[in-house]
């Protein structure tokens, strides 16, 4: 059965909604926020192929914070190998609405975040990334959604600033969830 919750509630209304079933029925939920096995995924093969395709010569990785899984587990390894590399979130500014990206209130933070594993939290508006994603779509042919298209936006805000480095952002999403929104039209 699927049960659908009202959307002024948001992700943080589901939640609270499944812990309800979890907690007053019994029900068994994976939870992607404080399961290790999502970072862990990360860090057995995001990280080290990183890792391998830069030849470990990356200095920067940026990635967008949604259940903080990708971060985490990317971050835990590429610290591992080098602790100066600088790893870099992606956070919507206030009142914008990026689908896979959050600025978690602090009773919803996932339980799998760690603070001291990200080195800078840089924001991007919701207009940033809508644009973001049409142009890598438009040119460079890379299908993506939008928490994607506010990585790589944050990606290149950072990339401004730097003289020399190896700057990676990933990109997490796909652009065919957005088929029935009005992004690519």
């Amino acid at each position: 059965k699927v049960t659908l919750t009202p959307a002024d509630v948001g992700i943080e209304g589901s939640r609270d909604y499944a812990e309800k079933k979890v907690r007053d029925q019994g029900y068994i939920m994976l939870n992607q926020f404080a399961n290790d096995d999502n970072w862990k995924a990360h860090y057995k093969t995001t990280g080290p192929e990183i890792w391998r395709d830069t030849k470990g010569k990356i200095t920067h990785f940026v990635s967008a914070m949604g259940t903080t899984g990708t971060i985490m587990g990317t971050s835990t390894f590429l610290k591992e190998k080098n602790p100066d590399i600088q790893i870099v979130g992606a956070q919507p500014t206030d009142n914008s609405k990026i689908p896979g990206i959050r600025k978690w209130p602090k009773e919803y933070l996932p339980k799998i975040f760690n603070p001291q594993k990200v080195d800078q939290v840089i924001e991007v508006s919701e207009a940033e990334a809508r644009a973001m994603t049409k142009r890598l779509a438009r040119e460079e042919g890379v299908f993506a959604g939008m928490s994607s298209g506010g990585a790589i936006a944050v990606a290149l805000k950072l990339a401004e600033t730097l003289e020399k480095g190896i700057l990676v952002a990933i990109i997490c999403d796909r652009g065919d969830r957005y088929l029935s929104s009005d992004l690519f039209e």
